[in-house]
């Protein structure tokens, strides 16, 4: 039986104080980390919406533009619920046919929980090149090579509030594009350590160039190549208040 003191707290404290449970010292990544980080994926799969007092939001008027926004909104906002030195924790608000582009979390775990709408997300990962290769890149000049990853395209998905959270590790799933299908979407997104770029983790953008020449034609994983841009015009974040109940750590 569930203790009386667990039935008064809100989901959103419990995934708080499991999350700085689980990634008080990620580096430390053993039997006990595993439990924690499971147990925190089971949290985030019980929580809706309804949980952060949030409203599903209606589609912008029906229009199929790529990005139908009105002028000077930001296609994506972002609600701060809590942030630590382990981990930072909130909600991604997007519209209609936003897109929160490919990016990575340099040494970072995550944890991305979709509340409502549908989302599509696309996982890659830069493959290690031997120094000096350039072997079937793509032509860039000179000063841009330096920009170009090699890298792999490991899932293409699509999730729903029904669905089980989104995982994404250091050294796997680590760069993602979040695409808004059929409407307005929301999720809970969990990164630890929080982004910090005095400690080296800023956020980078790509794009993909094409598909690389790859040997083995058994492989199934799509390897493309990168190439790192600064952020695309198209997108920028706002803020808004979170509506939810107060966590406290």
């Amino acid at each position: 039986m569930m203790p009386a003191d667990s039935k008064m707290t809100s989901i959103v404290q419990r995934i708080a104080r499991q999350a700085l449970l689980t990634f008080r010292s990620p580096q430390e990544i053993g039997k006990t980390f595993l439990e924690n980080h499971n147990k925190l994926q089971s949290l985030m799969t019980e929580v809706r919406a309804a949980d952060l007092k949030l409203v599903p939001r209606r589609a912008d008027g029906g229009s199929s533009r790529p990005h139908p926004y009105h002028h000077g909104a930001p296609p994506v906002t972002y609600m701060h619920i809590c942030e630590t030195d382990q981990f930072s924790m909130g909600v991604f608000l997007l519209k209609s046919g936003a897109s929160i582009p490919l990016h990575d979390h340099p040494g970072m775990h995550g944890v991305l929980k979709v509340l409502y709408g549908k989302v599509r997300i696309s996982c890659f990962d830069r493959l290690e090149r031997p120094a000096g290769s350039t072997q079937a890149a793509p032509p860039l000049p000179p000063a841009q090579m330096a920009a170009l990853r090699r890298s792999v395209l490991r899932s293409t998905a699509e999730f729903t509030e029904e669905s089980g959270p989104c995982v994404l590790y250091p050294d796997r799933d680590n760069l993602h594009q979040i695409d808004a299908v059929d409407g307005p979407t929301a999720f809970m997104d969990i990164l630890a350590p929080p982004y910090d770029p005095d400690d080296g983790r800023d956020c980078h953008y790509y794009k993909v160039l094409a598909e690389a020449e790859v040997k083995n034609t058994e492989q199934k994983e799509k390897e493309v190549w990168l190439v790192e841009i600064s952020q695309p015009p198209h997108f920028w974040c706002g803020g808004e208040p979170y509506p939810g109940p107060e966590v406290c750590l």
